[in-house]
C-alpha cells in the first residue's frame, strides 16, 4: 500500500498535548491550553515526540474490528500479542528474545521510574549521558536518587561518549544504574558495537546495572545499524533491562504500551514485584491490538514513513545551512527529532525562548531542560508534512535575519 504523508491532518479537535496544548514560561512541567496554533499567523508546535502522520491503515483497522465488539473490560497479554513483539525483534533486529522475558508497562518513562524504585536505595546514584530525554532526570530525583551526569562530547557536528569520565565516575560505589538511551535522544546517535561494548564492560565493572531506552531503535536511518544492548553478549543480557514500545515507530504514544523486556529472571522478578504494587500489572486493550497490528503488518509503512523523514531532515540540512549558516545542525543518525545549535546568534536561555516563540513562530524543546551541555540548543520534530516544515524554515530564516 502506497502512503502520503504530504497531507496536513487537523489535530487541533483531537485534543491533542502537540497541537493544544504550551508549557507554561515559567514552569516547564505545567502545560496549559493554547489556541496559538491556530490562524493565519500561527505558533507552530514541533516539540513533543509524536508523529503528524496516520497510523498504518492494518492498525487502524484492527482498532475498528475491536472497537465494534462495543466491550472493553480487563485486557491481559495475549499469546498472539507475545509472539508479534517476538517476531518483530527477530525480524527488525535479529535479535532472538524468549517470550517469558517479556513484561508489560504502560509506558517506557512510567518504567523507567519503578526500575529506578526496584533496583536503588534512597540516595543512590544513577548516570545519564546528558543533553539527553529529560525525564530520565526527573525520574532518578523523584525516586530519591542523585543524578550523575557524563555529558557526551562534541565532535564537530556528532557527539561522542567520554569514556574515560564515564569510567571515573563508575567507581563511586553508590552508583547502582547507568540509563542508556540508544538511540539517542536528542542528538540521534545510533552507538557501535565497539562503543555499546565499552560501556557495557565499565558497568559490568563496578557492578552497575544498565537500563536501556531503545524507543527509537526502529527508526534508523540509512547507512546506520541499531544493535540491542542485550543481543551483545551472555553477560550482558544478565545485567541489563531493556525499554521498548511501538509507540514512537507507528504514533502510538496515546495508547500508553510499552514491552519491557528483563532477560535475567532474578531482576524480572524484583521488577514485577514493583509493577504489581503500583496496580500497574493490565494491559490497554486497545495498546495490544495496536501494538500486535503494528508489529505484524505495519513495516510496509515504516519503510514509508522512515523515507519520507529522512527527506525532511535532508531539507532541513540543506535549508538551514544555505540561508541560515547562523545555526548548526546536529548529524541525525536516527530518530525524527533533530538537534540545533543556536548558540552562534548569543542570545540568552529566556532571550532565545522568546526569539523562537515571539519572532520565529516556532514552538521548540528547550535545549537547556535537556541538562547544561543543551543550553543555547533547541530540538524540533520533523516528523511533519513537508508543508509545515518548509513553514517552520521560512518563518526562522526571517527572525535570524532580523537579529543580522
Amino acid at each position: 500500500m502506497k502512503y502520503s504523508f504530504d497531507q496536513e491532518i487537523d489535530r487541533v479537535t483531537s485534543n491533542s498535548i502537540k497541537w493544544n496544548y504550551i508549557q507554561d514560561e515559567n514552569d516547564f512541567s505545567v502545560l496549559k491550553k493554547t489556541d496559538a496554533y491556530l490562524g493565519d499567523n500561527r505558533l507552530l508546535p514541533m516539540w513533543i515526540a509524536d508523529m503528524d502522520f496516520v497510523c498504518p491503515q492494518p492498525v487502524i483497522d484492527a482498532l475498528a474490528k475491536r472497537a465494534a465488539h462495543g466491550i472493553f473490560g480487563y485486557t491481559g497479554t495475549s499469546e498472539s500479542y507475545i509472539n508479534a513483539v517476538v517476531n518483530w525483534m527477530k525480524k527488525r533486529h535479529n535479535w532472538n528474545i524468549n517470550p517469558e522475558w517479556l513484561c508489560t508497562s504502560p509506558g517506557v518513562v512510567p518504567a523507567i521510574n519503578m526500575l529506578i524504585r526496584t533496583f536503588t536505595n534512597s540516595g543512590d546514584k544513577v548516570i545519564i549521558q546528558t543533553p539527553v530525554y529529560y525525564p530520565f532526570s526527573s525520574a532518578i530525583k523523584s525516586n530519591h536518587c542523585t543524578v550523575v551526569t557524563n555529558p557526551l562530547i562534541r565532535d564537530k557536528k556528532k557527539y561522542k561518549i567520554d569514556f574515560e569520565s564515564l569510567e571515573e565516575k563508575a567507581k563511586d560505589p553508590l552508583v547502582k544504574l547507568l540509563i542508556l538511551c540508544s538511540p539517542h535522544n536528542p542528538v540521534g546517535r545510533v552507538w557501535t558495537l565497539e562503543e555499546l561494548k565499552r560501556l557495557g564492560e565499565i558497568c559490568l565493572k563496578n557492578n552497575i546495572l544498565v537500563i536501556s531506552d531503545e524507543i527509537h531503535s526502529d527508526l534508523v536511518f540509512d547507512g546506520y545499524k541499531f544493535i540491542p544492548y542485550a543481543s551483545i553478549n551472555e553477560t550482558f543480557k544478565e545485567n541489563c533491562i531493556i525499554c521498548t514500545s511501538a509507540s514512537k515507530t507507528f504514533n502510538l504514544a496515546g495508547l500508553h504500551t510499552s514491552n519491557i523486556i528483563i532477560p535475567s529472571e532474578t531482576l524480572r522478578s524484583k521488577f514485577m514485584e514493583t509493577v504489581y504494587s503500583n496496580g500497574l500489572a493490565g494491559m490497554n486493550t486497545f495498546g495490544l491490538i495496536a501494538t500486535e497490528a503494528a508489529y505484524n503488518e505495519g513495516e510496509e509503512w515504516l519503510e514509508q514513513v522512515l523515507a519520507y523523514i529522512q527527506d525532511n531532515f535532508e531539507y532541513l540540512k540543506s535549508f538551514i545551512e544555505e540561508k541560515i549558516p547562523e545555526i548548526e545542525v546536529i548529524d541525525a543518525e536516527a530518530t525524527y527529532l533533530i538537534w540545533l545549535d543556536f548558540r552562534k546568534l548569543k542570545l540568552s536561555l529566556k532571550e532565545l525562548k522568546h526569539f523562537s516563540i515571539k519572532k520565529a513562530g516556532i514552538f521548540f524543546d528547550e535545549g537547556f531542560i535537556f541538562g547544561k551541555p543543551g543550553a543555547g540548543f533547541e530540538r524540533i520534530n520533523i516528523a511533519c508534512a513537508r508543508s509545515i516544515l518548509e513553514e517552520a524554515l521560512i518563518k526562522l530564516e526571517k527572525a535570524v535575519k532580523s537579529l543580522r
